[in-house]
């Protein structure tokens, strides 16, 4: 399938609220906006459910993509000045890299990843959608999808799409937090971009720009726990992934529940990165799901005969969450067969039922990792350090070390 391109003016203007206007760079990527996988990223919210704990946090992946990509295009520009080889077609890869990063996502983002699919996570989608443009596009996204699976000689390309200091994150900390107005979120990507060179291949940040390093690994930390992993936001993905279970397993009982066809597919089968494959169909129906085709068929659950779904999906659309314990040792057996109980008797469930009403998981924020595509900083005698190394800080340190925690969500049912 080949698309021809219109004659139309493609340098367009995007007014964002985030970074202010965001040039369009070329006729490529204007038709890769205007196709109908990149619009769909319109119909996901960037946050999932984050919406219930900050009511401003309905921003989309569409934004946070224009975002990335208006990043990219200033980080390409900031290192070719400083003498950085890098070529127009490599800008331009780079760009589509970055702009088609989060193509492959799901209905609400990252909660279901695991749920509507069979362990499918949304890099490997966003790979299967970059093959699919790069076939309608002739070949001329090759180059982007090598950069994108980190196969492209200048690895550094790559890092400014994904590493612990790329364009994703610049992009979604400042967007996050200026849409749920979390303000220890600001990050200055600008001053962060102006610091970027490259030095033996390999991306590096020059030393005077390291405290707003230090800044935004802090940021990220607070983000992730005010935000990410804010305990009713945490709850609310739980039962969203329990309603998903519940409805797939009433379907393969043979029972009739309302959802949009395309959303069906996924419910009646457990799909797996490899039907994708070999099923080219499967790949444009999964295309056609949004955020819209969940929340419909959630409003039409609250009135289905099963009471666990219906019981899940009033809560959900009725904001009467699971109440969530955090603890930094983990539940004991006595704990959860206590709560388990109450659910039962309170809740007149089987205990195969009241399984679908609590979880317990281990939440772990490492907003640094020392072991993976470090950040690296170039001193001003010439030297490369990892940041933790190079920063007097010694929070740096101490933020390189995984803090776990551990959640209990549960359902509260008054007793009768």
């Amino acid at each position: 399938m080949s698309l021809q391109s219109s004659t139309s003016n493609k340098r367009k203007i995007i007014n964002d609220p985030v970074h202010g206007f965001i040039t369009i760079p070329d006729d490529l990527i204007y038709d890769l906006i205007q196709h109908p996988y990149f619009q769909r990223l319109r119909r996901i919210k960037q946050l999932g459910l984050s919406h219930l704990v900050y009511p401003g946090a309905n921003h989309t992946r569409f934004h946070h993509a224009l975002g990335a990509m208006h990043l990219m295009t200033k980080a390409l520009s900031v290192l070719s000045k400083k003498g950085v080889a890098i070529t127009d077609e490599e800008k331009q890869a780079a760009t589509i890299a970055i702009l088609l990063h989060d193509i492959g996502h799901g209905p609400f983002s990252h909660t279901l990843e695991h749920s509507l699919l069979k362990s499918v996570d949304h890099e490997e989608m966003s790979i299967l959608f970059m093959q699919r443009l790069n076939e309608q596009y002739e070949g001329k996204l090759k180059m982007a999808i090598d950069i994108f699976t980190n196969q492209y000689t200048k690895v550094f390309l790559h890092d400014l799409v994904s590493s612990q200091l790329d364009m994703d994150r610049l992009d979604y900390l400042q967007r996050d937090s200026f849409f749920t107005g979390v303000s220890e979120g600001v990050v200055g990507s600008d001053r962060i971009i102006a610091m970027l060179n490259v030095v033996d291949g390999k991306l590096v940040i020059e030393e005077k720009g390291i405290y707003s390093i230090e800044n935004f690994i802090s940021a990220r930390r607070i983000m992730y726990w005010q935000v990410y992993m804010h305990k009713t936001v945490v709850s609310s993905e739980y039962m969203l992934i329990k309603i998903l279970t519940r409805a797939k397993e009433l379907f393969k009982q043979g029972t009739e529940l309302f959802a949009s066809p395309f959303l069906k597919t996924f419910l009646e089968k457990n799909v797996r990165i490899e039907d994708f494959r070999n099923d080219e169909n499967l790949l444009a129906q999964f295309a056609l799901i949004d955020d819209n085709d969940l929340i419909s068929a959630i409003k039409t659950w609250q009135l289905s005969e099963d009471k666990v779904l219906s019981t899940l999906c009033n809560a959900i659309v009725s904001r009467k969450l699971f109440k969530t314990e955090i603890s930094k040792r983990a539940f004991s057996e006595k704990q959860i067969n206590d709560k388990v109980k109450n659910i039962v008797d309170n809740g007149n469930l089987s205990e195969a039922e009241a399984a679908y009403f609590y979880q317990t998981e281990k939440l772990v924020n490492s907003a640094y990792d020392e072991n993976f595509k470090q950040i690296l900083i170039l001193s001003r005698d010439g030297k490369i350090s990892d940041l933790a190394k190079a920063s007097d800080n010694l929070n740096i340190s101490a933020l390189s070390t995984p803090v776990e925690k551990f959640c209990f969500c549960y359902m509260r049912f008054d007793k009768n």
